[in-house]
């Protein structure tokens, strides 16, 4: 079984998958009980499950021609903090096509003040930690409209709220990492308006949400299922995936007995791309996801996976979240603290 999602067709296709690569030890059960420990798989591991191909839901890289994208320039301004990572590019890229201005100042660290980023036609400097307040307030200034992106590092989740609140400037935040009950603390006290989501690829969200819902009005659906999880990531990601996580728990809530230590990473390129069917120009950056389960007496299994490739999926997601943070300001709506959640029940994204 497989979970399909109705999702633009210029942005997903559906493809046939090659295998469901577990480590294992010939059986399509993972052993719940065999490890309490993260499995990394090595490229010595054997990866053994053979498993009846499923159609997947595979997020491939916008094609979209540039000349084919609106022309008309949307009233807000955008300061992409973190824009010489490779999310901050492509959100850069992402904001363009659809028009909004992109700041030409960027937040980096200490190493980074006083460099030039060039995205596309768009040149942009670099300012240091020493110069944050004063830079930011300047911009609010210039830009009354300014909504800020956040695309840098968990260590400097927290430190970066509390600037955005004291300047009183909107942002996106898409870091992950940090105190989170202190994130969220900082913005209500600041009373500054935010999208705050780790996960910013609307079609995943969505199957999130799907999720959520099945746990809480199905609890108990799948007791005495088994599950397996294996999520492969760029080398780079040495943590657990957090959308893994949250999809466990809802399985949780169903019912499975499963440890967030059992949850199989594979960072091997070799193995990512002979045995996951990852392509090898987005070993660089991808997020291949696979969760398997059996009834206890193995007659009956489910499998859900979403394979992303790329950046775009979470780049247009973060400038539909941009442009429902700025309507939420513009209308003065109550509400301050909104996640992607949010931004999907709003309706109105582009595709």
């Amino acid at each position: 079984m497989a979970l399909m999602l109705k999702v633009p067709a210029n942005c997903i296709v559906v493809q046939q998958s090659k295998r469901a690569f577990l480590d294992g030890a010939g059986t399509s059960r993972l052993g719940a009980t065999s490890t309490n420990r993260k499995q990394r798989v090595s490229s010595s591991s054997s990866l053994a499950i053979n498993m009846i191909p499923k159609m997947s839901i595979s997020a491939v890289p916008n094609q979209r021609d540039d000349k084919s994208m609106s022309k008309n320039k949307i009233d807000i301004p955008i300061m992409v903090n973190g824009c010489s990572g490779k999310m901050g590019k492509a959100i850069i890229q992402a904001a363009d096509s659809a028009g909004l201005g992109v700041v030409p100042v960027s937040f980096g660290s200490a190493e980074e003040s006083g460099q030039t980023v060039q995205v596309g036609a768009t040149e942009i400097l670099v300012h240091g930690p020493s110069e944050r307040e004063s830079t930011l307030a300047s911009l609010l200034e210039k830009y009354p409209n300014l909504i800020v992106v956040d695309f840098t590092v968990p260590s400097a989740v927290n430190g970066n709220a509390e600037l955005y609140g004291k300047v009183g400037v909107p942002f996106v935040m898409g870091t992950t990492g940090g105190d989170r009950d202190q994130l969220y603390k900082t913005v209500e006290d600041s009373k500054v308006y935010a999208v705050i989501s780790p996960q910013m690829g609307k079609q995943v969200v969505a199957f999130l949400a799907a999720m959520e819902i099945m746990a809480e009005q199905f609890p108990g659906a799948f007791s005495g299922y088994s599950l397996q999880v294996m999520e492969s990531h760029q080398s780079s990601k040495v943590d657990t995936s957090g959308t893994a996580k949250a999809v466990i728990s809802c399985f949780q809530k169903l019912g499975v007995c499963f440890n967030m230590e059992q949850i199989q990473l594979i960072r091997d390129p070799q193995q990512q791309i002979k045995m996951v069917g990852v392509p090898e120009e987005h070993l660089s950056g991808h997020a291949f996801h696979m969760y398997h389960l059996t009834s206890p007496d193995q007659t009956v299994s489910f499998e859900f996976q979403h394979n992303v490739c790329g950046r775009s999926i979470y780049a247009e997601g973060t400038v539909d979240a941009v442009i429902f943070l700025a309507k939420k300001v513009h209308s003065g709506a109550d509400k301050r603290i909104y996640n992607m959640m949010d931004v999907l029940r709003e309706g109105n994204m582009r595709s």
